[in-house]
């Protein structure tokens, strides 16, 4: 069972946008966070990716579309889909599944297993 308020605590804690708390083959999950007013530079993923964002407000762009999210909101964004949160204006935190597991493990695996 994983608190989501003390894996806030622990990444707030780690200076990183990204805590990756959970590593099996199926799938992997983490909690990202981006300040109001930055940006995001990820790039597309090799896995299907759910999004939950927990807090803040953003745009995600999500191939040729674009949608407004805030707290409660689940997007879904298939392998390989160019995305990226912008127009980021209140501090974002997202609950982040990857399905299977993330092809590069953020450090060695495990349930404390942080990345940039």
């Amino acid at each position: 069972m994983f608190d989501i308020g003390e894996l806030a605590g622990r990444q707030d804690g780690s200076g990183r946008r990204y805590l990756e708390f959970l590593r099996v083959p199926a799938m992997s999950a983490g909690v990202y966070a981006l300040a109001a007013g930055s940006g995001d530079p990820q790039t597309p993923h090799g896995e299907d990716e759910l999004y939950h964002v927990l807090s803040g407000r953003a745009v995600l762009s999500a191939g040729e579309r674009e949608y407004a999210v805030a707290a409660g909101s689940v997007c879904f964004v298939p392998a390989g889909m160019p995305h990226r949160f912008h127009t980021i204006t209140e501090d974002l935190r997202v609950l982040v599944l990857f399905a299977p597991c993330e092809e590069e493990p953020a450090a060695p695996a495990g349930p404390d297993t942080v990345r940039p």
